[in-house]
């Protein structure tokens, strides 16, 4: 009678982890695996303590069979598990972020150095304006006396009046 008995569980067991893999198991949308949960700690020590029960559910339906005492712990290294995986792929997104802003950064300082080197050149160019040719048509236009109406001189040239001595635009409120 214990036999038969043991016969019928293991053949309840066996629909039951099937059940679960026909109706939960789809990868990759779900785990690989399922859980048979049985809810009493002596049912559950008896079914491990059956040879090769427990490796026949796991390996022919992809089923892990969990106890009382072993679920709590059975789904906290799950969870772990999950956020391993979710930790290892942030991780890569950030390393190919990474590798492309270190790509990037060699653009960047190439054109940052050619920037540079213009900027040299205009200010070299501001300088020698500033600097020789200002002074050189200072010390030609020394001997040449000056209008006494700056509008004259405006009107001469064929600049507005209402300009302002450094050459930009006078705005409304001046």
């Amino acid at each position: 009678a214990a036999e038969t008995a043991w016969k019928q569980l293991e053949r309840r067991l066996k629909d039951e982890a099937k059940d679960i893999r026909d109706k939960y198991l789809a990868p990759p949308s779900t785990t690989t695996f399922g859980i048979l949960f049985l809810p009493f700690e002596g049912l559950y020590a008896e079914v491990a303590g059956r040879p090769g029960l427990l490796e026949e559910l796991q390996r022919t339906y992809r089923v892990n069979v969990a106890g009382p005492s072993t679920m709590a712990a059975l789904l906290n290294s799950l969870q772990m598990g999950f956020q391993t995986v979710a930790i290892q792929q942030r991780a890569s997104e950030i390393q190919t972020v990474l590798a492309a802003v270190k790509t990037e950064f060699g653009t960047y300082q190439t054109m940052l150095r050619q920037a540079q080197k213009q900027l040299g050149t205009v200010s070299r160019t501001v300088d020698t304006l500033v600097g020789t040719r200002s002074r050189a048509m200072e010390r030609k236009l020394r001997s040449i006396t000056e209008l006494d109406d700056p509008a004259e001189a405006a009107r001469i040239l064929g600049v507005a009046d209402d300009e302002p001595a450094d050459g930009a635009p006078a705005s409304k409120e001046d």
